[in-house]
């Protein structure tokens, strides 16, 4: 009796063994397309980052090495705080800035002045 036993306890092994495999062959083919899915996007990504890339390159060898500020006016403060000192935006002269500005802060200076030169009106002596 104990060989029958051993028997079919080796064919219970067996049939286990052989279902064990046929489930993990399974899985792994399911793994085996889904690996093969990620890596054909991942394929299709790095080919369409190389196109942008290769679009912005062209497009920052297209594009000026300076970009001029082309604002021509100055905020309404900037303007009323000239005006109350004497100098008009027609015929702004260095001189007569500097006695304009005379009274305020250095900070404050610097802030009428970098306004002036982002609006144009103001020349950065060379």
């Amino acid at each position: 009796m104990d060989t029958n036993l051993e028997m079919n306890t080796i064919l219970e092994d067996a049939e286990t063994n052989a279902t064990v495999g046929c489930i993990s062959s399974s899985v792994e083919s399911g793994v085996e397309a889904r690996l093969a899915a990620i890596e054909a996007r991942l394929i299709a990504a790095e080919a369409r980052l190389a196109e942008k890339l290769t679009e912005l390159k062209a497009a920052a060898e297209k594009a000026p090495v300076s970009v001029a500020n082309t604002r021509k006016t100055l905020p309404v403060e900037m303007t009323g705080l000239l005006a109350k000192q004497g100098v008009s935006l027609d015929s702004l002269d260095a001189g007569a800035l500097d006695a304009a500005l005379s009274s305020l802060s250095i900070e404050q200076r610097i802030a009428v002045k970098s306004q002036l030169l982002r609006a144009g009106l103001l020349n950065v002596a060379g």
